[in-house]
């Protein structure tokens, strides 16, 4: 065998390796991100279900609340169907926006929920009623770290699948396009821990 023929065959086994690698990081990277959403999922689920607990608690003194209570109810429904739909596609940024803005108006409408229990003292003393509100609220900081998690995933399978020469080989491994980070539309807000105190 010749020198040139070695450096030739030297020159494909690189560039088959090369390919394989880049084909396994990028798959490696999608996973990442794609199972950090799960975590976010399972913590978004936990809240939702917190949710129709801390209205039934509230309801025996919150008889004349009931649109504040139904508002909460119909933020909670329509989370729930944004995570659903950005579960079936983590990553697509309509999906991510579509969740991000569910958030937001349950946010809101807690906010209310929160404001209106205030002028409840008996409500707020109620065991149940702070069971529940200090479950929610570690949930939510637990949501707040998935969060952060999926996004530093997202983050760093962007960042590869920019990057040469993944950037040439992304297309023909199917990952047309980057993945889109989760951000709530008021991330101050959502960054601070929220205050559900009873």
């Amino acid at each position: 065998m010749s020198v040139s023929s070695i450096v030739i065959l030297a020159i494909i086994a690189g560039a088959i390796y090369l390919l394989i690698s880049v084909f396994n990081r990028l798959v490696s990277l999608r996973n990442r991100y794609q199972n950090a959403f799960s975590q976010i999922e399972v913590q978004l689920k936990r809240r939702y279900d917190l949710i129709p607990n801390l209205v039934e608690t509230a309801k025996a003194y919150l008889k004349h609340e009931r649109e504040t209570l139904e508002a909460v109810i119909s933020a909670r429904n329509a989370a729930v169907a944004g995570l659903k739909a950005a579960a079936s596609q983590p990553g697509d940024a309509a999906r991510m926006a579509q969740l991000a803005s569910a958030e937001s108006a349950l946010g809101g409408a807690l906010g209310r929920l929160n404001v209106t229990l205030e002028a409840y003292p008996d409500l707020k003393a109620t065991q149940n009623l702070q069971q529940v509100s200090e479950e929610l609220s570690s949930t939510e900081n637990k949501v707040a770290f998935a969060r952060q998690a999926y996004n530093d995933a997202v983050m760093e399978y962007n960042t590869y699948r920019q990057s040469f020469p993944a950037n040439f080989l992304a297309r023909t491994y199917g990952h047309i396009r980057d993945a889109s980070l989760l951000e709530f539309e008021d991330s101050k807000e959502i960054q601070a821990a929220p205050k559900v105190a009873f």
